[in-house]
C-alpha cells in the first residue's frame, strides 16, 4: 500500500480533522427518563469527542456539560400550539445561523436529517384504535392535535430539503416507506446503541439484594421488570392482566412515570395482585432495577425501538415484548426472549411463565450476546459517517 493510500485511509477512519462538522440537533425538551433524550445526550457527547461542533436547538435542556444551545420557547397553551409554535420558532431561528447539517428529533420540515425516534403517528393511531370503542375512535378522529401531527409528518417527508431519515428499527423504515413513499436511499437503519459497560449482568451481584430489600421483595421470588413512561402506550394494562394469570407468587416492578398511575394501581387492586406489584415512579438511574429482576416485560402497543429493551438485554435479562416493538427484531423466541401481540394477555402470560422455566441461565447469556455488537461506541461511527457523507459536496 502506498503512503498516499495510507493517508487516505487514515482520513477516512478519522474524518473530522481540519474542518469540524457543525451540526444542529433539534429536540423540544430533555427528561432523564426519555429514551430519545438519552440518545441525544449520548450522541452529543460522542460527537464532541470526535471533534464535531454541536448546537442544541431546544425549548428546555437540563443536560449539563459544554456546548451551546439556542432556546426556542414560545408561549403556548395545549400540545397543538406547543408543537406548532416550537416548529415555527426553530425554522425562523435556523435561518439566522449557519450549520453544515440540521438533525431534528421533532416533526419539522426545515431539517436535513430526521431521526424517526417516535415512529409514524398514523401507525400509532392505528394500533391505539384496536383497543378502543366507538367513542374513543371518534375522539381520535375529531382531535385536532392528531391532524396537526399527521400534516407535519407529511410536510416533513415531502420536504425537498430532507436528505436522510434515521430509523431506529426496520419496522419504522418499512412504515415510512409504506405511508410516505420515501426513497430507499434516504432511509438509514441505525439502532440507538447501549452502554454495555454500564449495563451488564454483574448488576445482579451489585443490586439484587439491596433493591429487593428496599421494596420488600423476597430474594428468591421471581421478579419481572417493566421500564417505561406512558403506561397506556407501553401496555401496562395488558401486563397486569397477564401477570394476574401467572401461577405461584412472582413479583412485578413497574419503573416509570405516568400521570394516570393511580388508575393502574386501582386495576391491580381489582385483580387482587397489588401486594406483589411495586410502582416505583420514574428513576434517573435504572441500573439497580435491572440487577434486581429476572426478566423484562414490555408489551407496548407501539414503540419504534425502546432503549429499555436494549438495556435489559445488556443486563442479561430475556426480553418479552410485542410485535409492534422494534426490539422484536432482535428476539429469537425462546432463546433470548418472546414476542406476543400487544393485546394478547394469554400469550403474554405464557411467555412470562416460560421465561422462568428451564434454561433460564442460557436465556440470560443469549440476552447479553444479543447486544454485544450494539454498544453505543460501535453505533456512533455509523452516525458520524452518515453526517460526513451528507455534508460532503456530493452528499
Amino acid at each position: 500500500m502506498s503512503d498516499a493510500q495510507r493517508e487516505a485511509d487514515l482520513h477516512h477512519s478519522s474524518p473530522i480533522t481540519h474542518h469540524p462538522l457543525h451540526l444542529a440537533l433539534v429536540r423540544q425538551r430533555y427528561t432523564d427518563f426519555g429514551g430519545a433524550e438519552r440518545f441525544v445526550a449520548n450522541a452529543v457527547e460522542a460527537l464532541r469527542q470526535e471533534g464535531a461542533q454541536l448546537t442544541l436547538v431546544t425549548r428546555q435542556w437540563k443536560q449539563g456539560g459544554g456546548g451551546q444551545a439556542l432556546i426556542c420557547d414560545p408561549f403556548h397553551i395545549g400540545s397543538l400550539w406547543r408543537d406548532w409554535g416550537f416548529a415555527r420558532c426553530v425554522c425562523n431561528t435556523l435561518k439566522k445561523h449557519s450549520f453544515d447539517l440540521v438533525q431534528s428529533h421533532e416533526r419539522i420540515a426545515c431539517c436535513d436529517i430526521y431521526r424517526a425516534g417516535d415512529g409514524v403517528h398514523r401507525e400509532w393511531l392505528k394500533q391505539r384504535r384496536r383497543s378502543m370503542g366507538l367513542l374513543g375512535r371518534i375522539g381520535i378522529a375529531l382531535n385536532p392535535y392528531h391532524h396537526y401531527v399527521m400534516a407535519a409528518e407529511r410536510s416533513l417527508f415531502d420536504s425537498p430539503r430532507l436528505k436522510a431519515v434515521i430509523c431506529n428499527s426496520r419496522m419504522v423504515k418499512d412504515e415510512i416507506r409504506r405511508y410516505f413513499g420515501t426513497p430507499e436511499n434516504k432511509l438509514h437503519v441505525i439502532y440507538s446503541g447501549v452502554d454495555t459497560a454500564a449495563f451488564h449482568p454483574g448488576l445482579k451481584t451489585l443490586h439484587r439484594e439491596s433493591v429487593r430489600a428496599q421494596y420488600m421483595i423476597p430474594i428468591e421470588a421471581p421478579l419481572f421488570l417493566f421500564v417505561g413512561s406512558g403506561f397506556e402506550r407501553k401496555g401496562v394494562g395488558t401486563l397486569l392482566a397477564a401477570f394476574a394469570r401467572l401461577p405461584g407468587a412472582p413479583y412485578l416492578m413497574v419503573v416509570g412515570k405516568d400521570k394516570n398511575q393511580d388508575q393502574f394501581q386501582r386495576m391491580a387492586i381489582r385483580m387482587k395482585i397489588q401486594d406483589r406489584i411495586r410502582f416505583t415512579g420514574g428513576q434517573a438511574d435504572t441500573k439497580p432495577y435491572y440487577g434486581a429482576a429476572d426478566a423484562f416485560v414490555l408489551p407496548t402497543r407501539y414503540d419504534p425501538f425502546p432503549n429499555a429493551a436494549l438495556e435489559a438485554f445488556a443486563s442479561g435479562l430475556p426480553v418479552i415484548t410485542s410485535t409492534k416493538s422494534g426490539a422484536a427484531e432482535l428476539i429469537e423466541n425462546g432463546k433470548n426472549g418472546y414476542v406476543c401481540d400487544a393485546l394478547d394477555e394469554r400469550c403474554l402470560a405464557h411467555a412470562m411463565a416460560a421465561a422462568l422455566g428451564p434454561g433460564q441461565a442460557e436465556r440470560q447469556a443469549a440476552a447479553r450476546a444479543t447486544v454485544e455488537a450494539l454498544d453505543i461506541r460501535a453505533t456512533t461511527p455509523q452516525l458520524l459517517q452518515l453526517y460526513l457523507d451528507l455534508a460532503a459536496p456530493s452528499g
